[in-house]
Order: structure tokens, then C-alpha cells, then sequence
């Protein structure tokens, strides 16, 4: 995994092509992420096309780094409320754990993603959020 590779990951999660991104991973791999399991395609797309109902979200690459069995990077994930996205909607998904936001707000979040990858697919994902400083 290179980063023309990752790029095309990318490009594709900020044009919400799910079954190009979840194309990435390695069969039975570990997607989870703050609390949430998306290991299966299904899973995958039914928590981004709920959440991308409800925002646009992008990710902005800051620093990369990859090598034969692992990517790292650190990155902007920008969310841009297009409809009111309430604690009681994120609730009925069992998302207790993701913020609301509203139509017109925006939300930028550092991250740290960390992917394992063999065979130039992912086998697992991590994510932290970095506190502002």
C-alpha cells in the first residue's frame, strides 16, 4: 500500500463510493472504530449512508506514512451538518456515542488512522480523535 493507493481510498470514502472503499479490506477484516463494528460490507454501508444522510464528511491527509504491513497517517476529518443529525436519531442506531450536530454546523477533528494491511489490503483499522491543543 502506497500512497497513490491510499489516495484512491480516500478520494473515494469523500465521494461515498462504499463498495470501492470497503474493496480495500481484506476479507474478514477488523473494522472497528469508536465503539462501532462495520466488518461486514452490509454492516459498512448502512452506518456511512445513515451518517452521510445526515453530514458530508471528508478527509484531508496531513502526514502519511506506509510501509509493506502498515499505513499510518494523521488527517482533518471535516463534518458538515446537511440535516439535523439529533441525539435521539444517533440513539435509535445505537450511536449513543457520536455527537449531534446540526444542519449547517461544521465539525473538524484530528485524527490518528492506523491500518494493518497484508497483501495490499487492510486487515484492521484504528482511530483516535487528537485533542485540540
Amino acid at each position: 500500500m502506497n500512497r497513490a493507493d491510499y489516495e484512491r481510498y480516500a478520494h473515494a470514502f469523500n465521494h461515498r463510493d462504499y463498495d470501492t472503499v470497503f474493496d480495500f479490506y481484506a476479507p474478514g477484516a477488523k473494522i472497528q472504530f469508536f465503539g462501532v463494528d462495520l466488518g461486514t460490507r452490509e454492516a459498512f454501508k448502512r452506518f456511512y449512508s445513515f451518517l452521510h444522510a445526515h453530514v458530508i464528511e471528508t478527509l484531508t491527509i496531513e502526514r502519511f506514512a506506509a510501509s509493506e504491513n502498515l499505513v499510518a497517517l494523521e488527517g482533518i476529518i471535516r463534518v458538515e451538518g446537511i440535516r439535523d443529525l439529533t441525539a435521539e436519531a444517533l440513539r435509535e442506531q445505537g450511536l449513543d456515542q457520536f455527537t449531534p450536530i446540526r444542519k449547517g454546523e461544521v465539525q473538524e477533528m484530528r485524527q490518528y488512522i492506523h491500518y494493518h494491511v497484508a497483501n495490499g489490503h487492510f486487515t484492521s483499522v484504528g482511530c483516535a480523535i487528537v485533542p485540540a491543543a
